[in-house]
């Protein structure tokens, strides 16, 4: 991941898991999405503003790699990237991690695609006000921050 991270903490509950006590493989779109709603709503602006103006960001094109499970109780750390925004799409990267024993252990990594679409669903190039707020975050390095979901 390179640029600027965002980290994101999150505690699996017992619905994120499945019959084998893991963490259901779905789930870890879920968690890309909380961590790329706090990035977007700390380095940028909420979602809910991009949709008053008229736009969404739906997802086109997803990618997990899973290399070890999350388990219920487990606090899991989320970190995000903005890897590339273009006239009328973005790419965030991430990396799911938990602590064992004082290190890091990555569970997942991938990667999401968005188009920007108004609401009759036309893919447009994103307005001038939201483009420039997004990319912001390419923009020189910010501090890291967090947000704690629980």
């Amino acid at each position: 991941m390179d640029g600027s991270i965002f980290q994101a903490r999150y505690r699996v509950i017992y619905g994120d898991t499945d019959a084998g006590s893991v963490v259901y493989n779905a789930q870890y779109l879920r968690f890309f999405e909380i961590g790329r709603t706090e990035m977007m709503r700390a380095w940028a602006m909420p979602y809910r503003e991009i949709e008053k103006q008229g736009f969404i960001l739906p997802v086109t094109e997803t990618y997990l790699r899973y290399k070890a499970p999350a388990r219920y109780d487990d606090l899991l750390t989320i970190s995000v990237c903005l890897a590339e925004l273009k006239k009328v799409s973005c790419r965030f990267h991430y990396r799911i991690s938990r602590a064992d024993d004082e290190r890091e252990q990555l569970l997942v990594k991938g990667f999401t695609n968005h188009a920007c679409v108004n609401r009759r669903g036309k893919l447009t190039p994103l307005p001038p006000s939201i483009h420039a707020r997004i990319a912001g975050i390419l923009e020189g390095e910010k501090e890291k921050k967090s947000a704690d979901h629980h």
